[in-house]
């Protein structure tokens, strides 16, 4: 049976999303429903799977708007050299999508997560929830849109972390447990620093543009070696972090398994160099920090869960 290809206006709205890069969304509600799975001993499928299609369709709509509003901006115009990780996908500037309907499809996206989020408050009855959704919602949103652009004003790695790191850990845990508690706190600190570390090693290539525009990214307001420094004290953090989890058997393989993951942090740490990080066309450090992140939560979350395997 042949499966034929999709519209290719549809392609383009899909490609506009970088799908590539939605899998990043996916770790945190891995991390948070294993740990939540092996403490209560149950699973609920349904909610899961609308947990991951909803924070995939934020995050594709974040991507999208994101477009549109640095179009706005100039950023992505002046951009000379992006990259396959930053500088926004283009499709604006390569004239395969107009402003108007990026934007469009950017608030489809978020209006398609939105949507999501109300059937899993509906089905868990969760003022909580309701919150995290909303604040998921704004946040993808205003990223870069006025008039908070968050991404514009220093503080867009962390609100990054947070949003694709804490709140989906414990909103996820809390789909499967129904409680809030510190339990998760270490798993979700440790995903909200690889995520974070993502989008600080991918804006050392916009650093030009970004300057141009007035973006205030962490490399913007501090330079490139003070953030080479935070770069590679924040991925030891997650370290440390992983060592603490081994001291409560609910986390310990979560932990331990994470430490894995110490050589491919180390190699990350050394390829962030003044040298790689300015380079056109070198992206070790990138590649690196992405990988990271996926083995990194993937590892967390597959050690999270054995003890509910094993028992």
């Amino acid at each position: 049976m042949r499966i034929q290809a999709l519209p290719a206006e549809l392609s383009v709205l899909l490609l506009a999303s970088r799908p590539q890069y939605l899998g990043a969304s996916v770790a945190p509600v891995l991390v948070g429903s294993a740990l939540g799975y092996a403490l209560v001993g149950s699973f609920n499928l349904g909610l899961f799977v609308l947990a991951v299609l909803a924070i995939m369709a934020l995050h594709a709509g974040a991507n999208v708007t994101n477009d549109y509003f640095d179009s706005q901006s100039h950023n992505d115009w002046v951009n000379e050299h992006p990259t396959p990780f930053s500088g926004g996908r283009q499709f604006i500037q390569k004239v395969i999508l107009s402003p108007r309907a990026t934007l469009l499809a950017g608030l489809a996206y978020l209006g398609v997560g939105a949507a999501l989020g109300l059937v899993i408050v509906a089905l868990s009855r969760s003022t909580f929830i309701l919150g995290v959704g909303l604040v998921g919602v704004l946040g993808a949103y205003f990223y870069t849109a006025d008039p908070i652009r968050l991404g514009y004003r220093g503080v867009g790695e962390i609100v990054i972390g947070f949003l694709f790191g804490i709140l989906p850990v414990y909103a996820s845990y809390f789909l499967q447990t129904r409680s809030i508690d510190l339990l998760p706190l270490l798993p979700a600190v440790i995903v909200a620093i690889l995520i974070f570390l993502v989008i600080l090693i991918n804006e050392f290539p916009d650093l030009p543009a970004d300057r141009q525009v007035n973006k205030r990214t962490m490399i913007v307001a501090f330079g490139i070696p003070p953030c080479i420094v935070v770069y590679r004290a924040t991925l030891a953090a997650t370290y440390v972090a992983a060592g603490a989890m081994l001291l409560h058997g609910a986390t310990f393989f979560g932990g331990l398994f994470y430490l894995l993951t110490l050589p491919l942090g180390i190699f990350a740490m050394r390829t962030a160099n003044a040298e790689d990080l300015t380079t056109p066309g070198l992206y070790r450090a990138n590649q690196l920090t992405i990988l990271l992140h996926n083995v990194g939560s993937i590892a967390l979350a597959a050690g999270l869960l054995l003890p509910a395997l094993v028992s």
